[in-house]
């Protein structure tokens, strides 16, 4: 049973900001997890240690803060831009499917990200607590 006043919308919201959340988190612990190679790797594709560093910060933080609902909107669209970068910068190969697929996930995922910028946490988030409430007379 749901809580007074919360609804089966409220519910597939927080549902979608988990799964949309998911895929940032476990790729930037992954990356972190294995630093050194993640650094190599990167620098072959011409992405220096810093921006490296940047990446996997902004994929557990923008994650974070999806899933939570903490300032949601700023970390989707962080997360809806970087989709949109990494389509255009390293999966336009469209000779190759997976190539193609990889930029075809990544357009998807931003727009859902950027439905998360103009549709806000929704009700079960930490922004929606931390918003004033109207004063009950």
């Amino acid at each position: 049973m749901m809580a007074k006043g919360t609804h089966l919308a409220d519910v597939l919201m927080l549902f979608s900001r988990l799964l949309l959340a998911w895929i940032f988190l476990h790729e930037g612990f992954t990356l972190a997890a294995n630093l050194d190679g993640t650094i190599a790797v990167m620098a072959k594709l011409g992405v220096n240690a810093p921006l490296a560093l940047a990446t996997i910060a902004l994929q557990i933080g923008a994650g974070l803060s999806i899933a939570f609902g903490f300032y949601a909107r700023l970390g989707a669209l962080a997360l809806g831009i970087f989709c949109l970068l990494t389509a255009l910068l390293f999966h336009t190969n469209f000779a190759s499917q997976n190539e193609l697929l990889h930029f075809e996930k990544d357009l998807a995922i931003a727009g859902g990200m950027f439905a998360l910028v103009v549709g806000g946490a929704g009700k079960l988030s930490v922004d929606n607590l931390l918003r004033p409430q109207p004063l009950q007379s």
